[in-house]
């Protein structure tokens, strides 16, 4: 591992059945290795996933059970794209998810990996700390660096999509070791991503729903920036409340 624009990553992308990892299952599966000087191999896969595809799902991905009639389990596909993967640096928007979901069907199909352990590089976090895109989904940093759409949001369009939002979002550092490192701290966030109060800067959601918040299952960077506004306003430091006289009683 050293340079990251000599580093070869395994970029990694699932459409499923839904956003649980243990009751949802994969409909599709693609995954491609790169340096940035370009795509080495690449493979992609429709499963049949043994249930039906819920209808809002459908909405998002267009993958009908129609698509999936006739096509493999996952189970048949399993050990190939675990070598594909093998023990290369994962590159994926929200990438614990998808590895989760790979993790979790290679379980049932009583196949050991190391998934859980994987290394990787969340292209969601990245963003985060990078902060100059309005929004951080996949399609607005498309659009924020001027990349070409793939098609539709289907696996292997939004791998191609991801790869090059990596690349830009990688120019800030020289060294995977140090983006791996960087991403090991929390990351405080602008704006309050999700929820009632979406899209307002911290300083402006209501303490109750500050505490509420803090004490939910959300990811390392969200739960980092609530506690420290919640610390913020602990401290007084706020100018309402340190020309309050009675703030203290």
């Amino acid at each position: 591992m050293g340079l990251v624009h000599k580093d070869t990553f395994v970029c990694f992308d699932c459409e499923a059945t839904g956003l649980d990892p243990e009751k949802d299952r994969i409909i599709e599966i693609a995954a491609a290795s790169f340096t940035f000087d370009g795509i080495i191999d690449s493979r992609e896969d429709l499963i049949n996933p043994g249930i039906s595809i819920p209808q809002h799902t459908i909405e998002i991905h267009h993958i009908t059970d129609d698509m999936v009639q006739g096509k493999q389990s996952i189970k048949a596909v399993l050990a190939d794209y675990l070598n594909f993967i093998g023990n290369h640096i994962v590159i994926g928007h929200a990438i614990p998810f998808d590895l989760a979901l790979l993790h979790a069907e290679a379980k049932r199909a009583n196949v050991s990996s190391t998934l859980s352990n994987q290394r990787c590089l969340d292209t969601l976090r990245m963003a985060r700390l990078y902060g100059e895109s309005p929004t951080n989904s996949l399609e607005s940093l498309r659009k924020h660096f001027n990349i070409k759409a793939e098609g539709a949001h289907r696996a292997m369009s939004d791998v191609l999509v991801n790869i090059e939002v990596f690349k830009h979002l990688s120019r800030k550092f020289k060294t995977t070791e140090e983006i791996l490192k960087r991403l090991e701290k929390p990351i405080a966030l602008k704006l309050m991503p999700l929820g009632k109060h979406k899209g307002r800067l911290f300083r402006e959601v209501p303490l109750e729903y500050l505490r509420w918040a803090a004490n939910q299952n959300f990811d390392q960077d969200l739960l980092f920036s609530l506690r420290s506004e919640l610390k913020k306003r602990k401290s007084g430091n706020l100018f309402s409340q340190a020309s309050n006289p009675f703030s203290g009683l």
